[in-house]
């Protein structure tokens, strides 16, 4: 069989183009400005919550458990923002559609990452889902209205 040789030429740099479009992911410091606004927001209802800020896939860039909440609320607050973030919607959405058996499927494809329950909201960017913010501790109404406060502190 014949010998076949080939060559390539590439150009020595590689021009980087800047843009203008905002990023398209939770920055480290927009994720704290959400946990501060949360946590402020906690301190004026006068309640004491866990608050988890997650990525778009659900992966934790924050967290705080306030003094005197119980342990558990730190893994439910993390769980709720985890179900907002992967479904783009705030996690009370997702409590009546928790016993259908496509959302038990999924809950099942990630053991102990995922809780259904209202205390989460999504954030959006130009509809894309950035990442969530999760709040449990207190009853699921505050636990939302203090997420909501976290998300509007970007806003600002």
């Amino acid at each position: 069989m014949p010998e076949v040789r080939a060559s390539l030429s590439l150009p020595q740099t590689i021009e980087v183009i800047p843009t203008k479009e905002p990023h398209m992911y939770l920055t480290s410091s927009e994720a704290q400005k959400m946990l501060q606004a949360a946590q402020a927001k906690a301190q004026q209802m006068d309640v004491k919550v866990s608050i988890s800020v997650v990525d778009g896939r659900g992966d934790l860039l924050t967290m705080v458990r306030l003094d005197g909440v119980s342990w558990r609320t730190a893994g439910i607050s993390k769980g709720k923002a985890y179900a907002s973030a992967n479904f783009g919607v705030p996690s009370a959405e997702l409590t009546a559609r928790a016993s259908s058996p496509v959302m038990q499927a999924f809950m099942l494809s990630v053991p102990g990452e995922m809780v259904p329950a209202q205390g989460a909201v999504p954030v959006l960017r130009d509809g894309r889902v950035l990442g969530a913010i999760g709040v449990s501790g207190a009853k699921s109404e505050e636990d939302e209205e203090i997420a909501k406060a976290g998300v509007a502190a970007l806003q600002k």
